[in-house]
């Protein structure tokens, strides 16, 4: 018999309860133990199947080896028989791989492929795991495995994790058919049986003012904007021009492009339109959220570009006024206020707390690179940049800071979306978020980096009356919206 070496939390217990007879969507917040209830459901599964596999697909390497390392220490299986397979491994290997193993953690794209060459076979496979299940739109890997999978296992049995599944019913429906699932188990940090393993988090709200000076500057962009957003109605954007965001920009373009292909050619100039407005709404959301440095590098890439839209826009006597006025300004003026009150922020964490570990959220990697150097600075803060692989970092280095941070070399981690998922980042004492997201998924990946061994604070950044604010009171209002929505489907699927 297999065994878990771990004690089932209450709300573990109950969610794999009702996952051991359906295909199960699992919601919980992040640090709350996603994996330790997949683990608890695959013991059972081999048990009830003699001889059976488990396949468990998470979407990064470095989270793939930590979920392999944490079926190695929370069972009796044989620590031979728990592999992780990644596409650095040969074809022919992972063809003998699979023959051998019981446990294969593997990342969907690896999984996918084998599937697609007839190297692999899932009728013995009695659950397939699926970590960040959120991720299982209609192209994304993870639908194609689960599909392969209810056609080829005998046996059947679907888990899905995620912190949050997205805030609309429709793209929560459709995380629910393409991975096959029929219950929900939801649970929030309120439920009773969750709020006893929830630490306290003291929630910060610091608000700036955006100077006078950049006001002259957004002003200058704006006029181009507008000019632009009026001439898309041509082309039939019927949206209110006051509240156009890129996400419609985007889907118009798409439309415009879809246009063009089936012979509208005047749909061209339509396409290098939008492309020119995305790319103005883009310079104003870094001038409102970032600062200085990172808008005056936007401007200077666009001089450089070959693109018409590119080139238009940096014809605009309104965009070379905003040039001068912003390289004069640099050598004047703060980055941006929120710049400012970081520091003070840092400098009075670790001074109460010499022991503080302090993440730090920003969506540009120019501008995770300018914090580092800014906080430099500040005595007994030892920072350290993470970013992603698509700027060149490898995960080794990757994995490599976060041990420096976990082992006390740095003591700040300022990092972009690489660190909201996919890695496990523990004793964090202090979020910060520099600038808000949209998006409901990302502020629960976020908020769940801080409080998982003890209390923690998280502190929001926010420019007043920009897009600062609008973000981060659309992902509140979206996770509120998303809690709504999946009780609603959990009780209707009981």
């Amino acid at each position: 018999m297999y065994e878990i070496k771990f004690k089932p939390r209450e709300y573990q217990k109950n969610v794999v309860e009702t996952a051991k007879n359906k295909n199960t969507l699992i919601i919980l917040p992040t640090g709350l133990g996603k994996t330790k209830c997949s683990i608890a459901l695959a013991v059972e599964r081999l048990n009830k199947f003699p001889g059976s596999k488990i396949l468990l697909c998470s979407p990064t390497k470095p989270l793939s080896n930590q979920i392999k390392n944490e079926f190695i220490i929370s069972t009796n299986i044989e620590e031979s028989k728990i592999i992780l397979l990644t596409g650095l491994i040969s074809p022919k290997k992972r063809t003998d791989l699979y023959l051998d193993a019981m446990i294969i953690v593997a990342t969907p794209q690896t999984i996918a492929e084998d599937l697609k060459h007839n190297r692999l076979n899932l009728e013995n496979f009695v659950l397939l795991v699926l970590d960040e299940a959120h991720r299982s739109r209609m192209k994304f890997a993870n639908t194609l495995v689960a599909k392969t999978y209810i056609q080829q296992s005998q046996y059947p049995r679907i888990l899905a994790l995620t912190a949050s599944p997205g805030s609309t019913r429709e793209k929560i429906n459709e995380i629910k058919e393409n991975l096959f699932i029929e219950a929900i188990e939801i649970r929030t940090e309120k439920d009773p049986d969750v709020s006893p393993y929830i630490q306290k988090k003291n929630l910060v709200f610091v608000e700036v003012d955006l100077p006078e000076e950049f006001k002259k500057i957004h002003q200058l962009i704006t006029e181009p904007y507008q000019k632009r957003l009026k001439q898309l109605k041509d082309f039939g954007l019927t949206k209110p021009v006051s509240i156009i965001n890129k996400k419609d920009l985007l889907t118009f373009q798409n439309s415009l492009f879809q246009q063009a292909k089936r012979g509208n050619r005047a749909s061209y100039y339509g396409v290098s339109l939008t492309a020119a407005t995305i790319k103005l709404t883009h310079a104003l959301e870094l001038l409102e959220t970032q600062g200085l440095t990172s808008i005056a590098k936007f401007l200077d890439k666009l001089e450089h570009e070959d693109s018409k839209a590119s080139k238009n826009i940096c014809k605009e006597p309104q965009i070379k006024k905003a040039k001068e006025l912003l390289n004069k300004l640099q050598e004047t003026s703060e980055d941006h206020p929120k710049l400012t009150e970081l520091r003070k922020i840092v400098q009075t964490e670790l001074e109460n707390n010499k022991k503080a570990k302090i993440i730090i959220f920003a969506n540009f990697r120019d501008t995770v690179k300018n914090i580092v150097k800014e906080l430099s600075k500040i005595p007994n803060a030892q920072p350290v940049g993470l970013i992603g692989q698509k700027e060149g970092i490898t995960q080794k280095a990757q994995l490599e800071t976060i041990r420096k941070f976990e082992e006390g070399s740095y003591n700040i981690i300022v990092t972009t979306s690489i660190g909201e998922e996919g890695l496990d980042i523990k004793q964090i004492s202090v979020a910060i978020f520099y600038d808000a997201v949209p998006s409901t998924i990302r502020l629960v990946q976020r908020s769940g980096r801080v409080g998982r061994l003890e209390a923690g604070k998280i502190i929001h950044l926010i420019t007043k009356n920009t897009r600062d604010q609008a973000y981060f009171w659309k992902s509140h209002r979206d996770e509120k919206k998303m809690k709504s929505i999946v009780s609603g489907m959990q009780r209707r699927l009981i």
